[in-house]
C-alpha cells in the first residue's frame, strides 16, 4: 500500500509564492517521480471506496492531472471543470468568491447525465470556493456525487465547511 508519508516528504515549500506571506505547497516533485505519481493516483482511487464511478470530474488546472489518471484507472469518463471561456461548447457556469474578487468556473451542460456517479478531484483544498462551485454545477446537472478527493488540504483554512454534506477525503492535511 502506498504511503502518504512518502508523498508528504516530497512536497516542497516555496516561501513568498505567489505573493509575500504565502508558503506554497509545490507538488511538482510528486508529478516528476513515476513511483510517487503512481502512489498518489492509487490513494486517490481508493477514495472511491470500491464504488462504480461513471465520471471523474477534475478542476482546472492541476486537478486535471490527477482526475484524468484516476478516471483511466477506474474505467470512468473524465470531465473538466474549467475557468470561464475555456470550454468550446454550451456550458453551465458558477461564480465564487476569491480573496480579492470573484471567479467563474464552467462545465459542459451535457458532461454528466442525471444520476451518474461522480468523484470530484482536485489537487488542493484551500478555502473551498472552487470546489463548492464545481459541486454546485454538478448538482445542477443532477450528478450523484459520491465523493470529493484532494491530494492536499490546508486544514487551517477550513475549506471543508463550504462543501456541505459530501464525503470528503484528503490524502495529506497540513494544519
Amino acid at each position: 500500500m502506498p504511503s502518504p508519508d512518502s508523498l508528504r516528504s516530497a512536497i516542497r515549500d516555496v516561501v513568498d509564492f505567489p505573493k509575500p506571506g504565502i508558503i506554497f505547497k509545490d507538488i511538482t516533485p510528486i508529478l516528476s517521480d513515476a513511483g510517487l505519481f503512481r502512489d498518489s493516483i492509487t490513494l486517490l482511487c481508493d477514495t472511491a471506496g470500491g464504488q462504480k464511478i461513471d465520471k471523474v470530474v477534475g478542476i482546472d488546472a492541476r486537478g486535471f492531472i490527477f482526475a484524468a489518471a484516476v478516471a483511466d484507472r477506474l474505467g470512468a469518463g473524465f470531465v473538466p471543470v474549467r475557468k470561464k471561456g475555456k470550454l468550446p461548447w454550451e456550458t453551465r457556469q458558477m461564480s465564487y468568491s476569491l480573496e480579492y474578487g470573484e471567479s467563474v468556473v464552467e462545465i459542459h451542460r451535457d458532461a454528466v447525465a442525471p444520476g451518474e456517479t461522480v468523484l470530484l478531484i482536485d489537487d488542493l483544498l484551500a478555502t473551498g470556493g472552487t470546489a463548492a462551485a464545481a459541486l454546485a454545477l454538478l448538482d445542477q446537472l443532477g450528478a450523484n456525487v459520491v465523493g470529493v478527493a484532494f491530494l492536499l488540504e490546508l486544514g487551517f483554512l477550513n475549506g471543508r465547511e463550504k462543501l456541505g454534506g459530501h464525503k470528503i477525503e484528503s490524502i495529506l492535511v497540513f494544519d
